[in-house]
């Protein structure tokens, strides 16, 4: 009797899974609307105007554009790359498509998707002797699709339309998934009767039913030679947080090509749905909202216009830096070419050929048949840029920021837009780039204090529950700031418990008791980063100052001890394998040998950690040696082009043969050579009541800081902020 229904449900479902999958992958955002600005300035100015006025203003909108400007205002459809660094345009992606499509790889393959269409970039040795205004050299495309079940990777010249089969896709693993295998996985159960049959055992109506695609890591012989995903369900009814209301120990194990189920395993059937009651995190449900009153509004405003400028749409000119900019399906954002310039010489000198987020690890801290395998590896699984939502202007992004979109494309090779996916604003809250006043003992009356403005380039990327902002910070002292916020939703766990008083003993929940039945589990986060760094040109050394007791001998000095600096010049990649020790300290200093400042100080950059929490797993549990890239907090590699993905090229299903630890074990000479830096900033997260419903932001960063890179302060001459040049703002009631 109920068939009829179900299947009237299903046939809705999947109609709207589809309506959802092409809208994904078609469509554009829609640019966000002007809103109502919170201050008006006291200035003719349009740019200390209200929002729509200024999005109205006349601005160039090709060569340089330092305003928030929208999606309307760009024409991705004309746009041609000036840059050999440029990502692909939608001509590019378009023809790319139509290329494959006429290859005999993919003509003859049922049903093939492109799990990865970027720019293969130039060689770097190319990149770095190109001058603006030089022609741009063939523009290749690096594609990695499967095709008939088998993986490939190649590349497409888009100039000559010539395909080349690259064999170099490792042993084990499987490509980064497709937005349209998340998409498909998530209502695939719902043609299988058992799992039907058990959503409506547990009491939950297939209406309010809400699915997640969740990479099963690798355990094991029994999930080779076969693209598994796994598949869990939560109920939506009276919520939109229906992450905190899942349906216990109902996991589906699913073959993501054909979308059959492969198994059904139910473990949870006497732990009750968590109630939806206060779970609900939007401020149209809140019943008791905060004063709005309780903080005034603020706002930046720069009557004058922003200080940066962003030429051809990727490279971006700020103070005394100036470097290329762009989105990745992978990565998030590429910040490439990176240089500073010297306030002495006038000279633009190189710090990073090419930095962006490698990989991130995320294993979840609970070994039962539910929860054991959620060992996520974000960027190499899911596409940390793919997982890049819309940044929400003046929440995520304040009112004076600028947004970059992304140009990606679809599993079938259709390119899309990801709108606002990249914003850029200068920030100034107060913080001081440096001061001194003098004692009155002196009898001199001197107070001199300068500002800091610094520029922040951001991305979030929200990974189903969670979402993580990463901002890259650059500073007028030559300072790159690399910050990783973490919110968003918890994962949780069902429960029978309702108090802790009812928790026997010493029993192991895996996690805090957040709410009734709502456990949130312990996990770790750790987010991988590589630096491709060129000081002051490729060829550098990695030192490890270690610092040093020194005992004084007797009779020396009334002191007994005191420190001092240790410098070691790491010769091959072992030596560079740095775990952070509070009671044995170092700096971590990249050097040129070869350049040195006036009194013969090496030039360099240091790497100033933050975030140093190290993961604690067996090195042979499973998900470590796919993770092995976080056995260590700094690692130091010779460059090599194949060498990006800290987890490999293939991270699904891998077994962590091809990771940032493999590639380290050869040992390779590094000393003075074209070597790239890699960090990791983790967390231990144990979750507490305050992270339910939602979790309010936490972060970390670390730094790369100038190290006898200047032959002085290099912010010495900056000048202090007078009133006269600062915007008069008065409330908009009184305008």
């Amino acid at each position: 009797m109920e068939s009829k229904p179900f299947f009237r449900f299903l046939f809705f479902f999947i109609a709207i899974a589809f309506l959802f999958l092409f809208a994904w992958t078609h469509l554009h955002y829609a640019p966000s609307p002007g809103v109502t600005t919170l201050l008006d300035c006291a200035s003719n100015s349009p740019w200390c105007t209200s929002s729509k006025n200024r999005f109205q203003s006349k601005q160039p909108t090709l060569t340089k554009t330092p305003r928030a400007s929208t999606s309307q205002r760009r024409h991705h459809e004309s746009a041609v790359p000036r840059h050999p660094l440029d990502p692909l345009t939608i001509q590019e992606f378009n023809k790319v498509r139509k290329i494959l499509s006429s290859h005999a790889l993919f003509k003859s393959s049922n049903n093939y998707a492109l799990h990865s269409v970027v720019l293969e970039e130039p060689n770097k040795e190319l990149v770095l002797k190109w001058k603006k205004g030089q022609p741009l050299f063939p523009r290749i495309a690096s594609v990695i699709a499967r095709a008939n079940g088998v993986s490939h990777v190649l590349t497409v010249n888009l100039e000559t339309d010539n395909v080349t089969v690259l064999n170099t896709a490792p042993p084990t693993g499987y490509p980064t998934m497709t937005i349209e295998d998340m998409t498909s996985a998530t209502w695939a159960p719902l043609s299988n009767a058992k799992f039907n049959r058990t959503i409506i055992e547990r009491g939950v109506n297939l209406k309010d039913v809400a699915c997640l695609p969740i990479s099963l890591g690798w355990f094991g012989k029994k999930e080779e030679n076969r693209r598994l995903i796994k598949v869990q369900c939560y109920s939506m009814e009276d919520t939109a947080n229906f992450y905190m209301r899942p349906i216990e120990g109902l996991t589906v194990l699913l073959d993501m090509d054909t979308k059959e189920v492969v198994e059904v395993s139910d473990t949870g059937r006497s732990i009750p749905i968590p109630r939806a009651t206060n779970t609900d995190y939007r401020f149209s449900e809140q019943k008791l909202q905060q004063d709005l009153n309780s903080i005034n509004p603020i706002s930046i405003e720069q009557p004058k216009g922003p200080s940066f400028v962003i030429e051809d749409e990727h490279l971006v000119k700020w103070a005394n830096w100036e470097f290329h900019l762009k989105p990745d399906p992978r990565a998030g954002v590429v910040v490439s070419r990176a240089k500073v310039r010297d306030l002495e010489s006038g000279v633009l000198r190189d710090v990073m050929y090419k930095g962006f987020t490698s990989e991130l690890f995320v294993p979840y801290m609970d070994p039962t048949d539910a929860w054991y395998f959620k060992t996520y590896m974000d960027a190499g699984e899911y596409g940390f840029g793919l997982q890049a939502m819309p940044l929400d202007p003046l929440n995520d992004c304040p009112r004076n920021a600028y947004y970059m979109d992304g140009v990606f494309a679809a599993g079938d090779g259709v390119p899309y837009v990801r709108s606002n996916m990249v914003c850029m604003f200068e920030r100034y809250t107060g913080d001081i780039g440096w001061r001194h006043a003098e004692s009155p003992i002196t009898g001199m009356e001197i107070k001199e204090v300068r500002p800091k403005v610094t520029l922040v380039v951001r991305m979030a990327a929200s990974v189903a529950n969670y979402d993580y902002i990463v901002d890259w910070e650059f500073q007028t002292d030559g300072l790159i700031r690399i910050k990783v916020g973490l919110s968003g939703i918890l994962m949780v766990k069902g429960t029978a418990y309702e108090n802790m008083n009812q928790v026997e003993g010493q029993e192991n929940l895996f996690g805090t008791l957040l709410s009734e039945n709502v456990i949130g589990v312990i996990h770790d986060h750790y987010i991988t980063f590589y630096l491709d760094m060129d000081i002051d040109g490729s060829d550098n050394s990695f030192v490890n100052v270690n610092i040093k007791r020194q005992e004084t001998s007797p009779g020396e000095s009334p002191r007994k001890s005191y420190l001092k600096a240790v410098r070691n010049v790491a010769k091959t990649e072992k030596d560079a394998q740095i775990q952070l020790k509070l009671y044995d300290p170092s700096e971590f200093h990249v050097i040129n040998p070869t350049k040195k400042t006036r009194v013969g100080n090496p030039v360099g950059y240091k790497v100033v950690p933050g975030g140093t929490a190290a993961s604690l797993l067996d090195h042979d549990d499973p998900p470590q040696k796919r993770g092995a890239f976080t056995n260590n907090q700094i690692w130091v590699t010779p460059y090599n082009r194949s060498e990006q993905w800290a987890g490999g090229l293939f991270v699904y299903q891998s077994h962590g043969e091809d990771t940032l630890d493999v590639w380290s074990e050869r040992d390779r000479p590094i000393e003075n050579k074209d070597i790239v830096v890699w960090y990791t900033l983790g967390f231990h997260h144990i979750p507490c009541q305050e992270d339910f419903p939602i979790m309010p932001t936490v972060s970390s960063s670390f730094d790369l800081k100038p190290v006898n890179f200047f032959e002085s302060n290099p912010i010495l001459r900056a000048p202090p902020y007078f009133e006269k040049d600062l915007p008069v703002c008065r409330p908009a009631a009184s305008a």
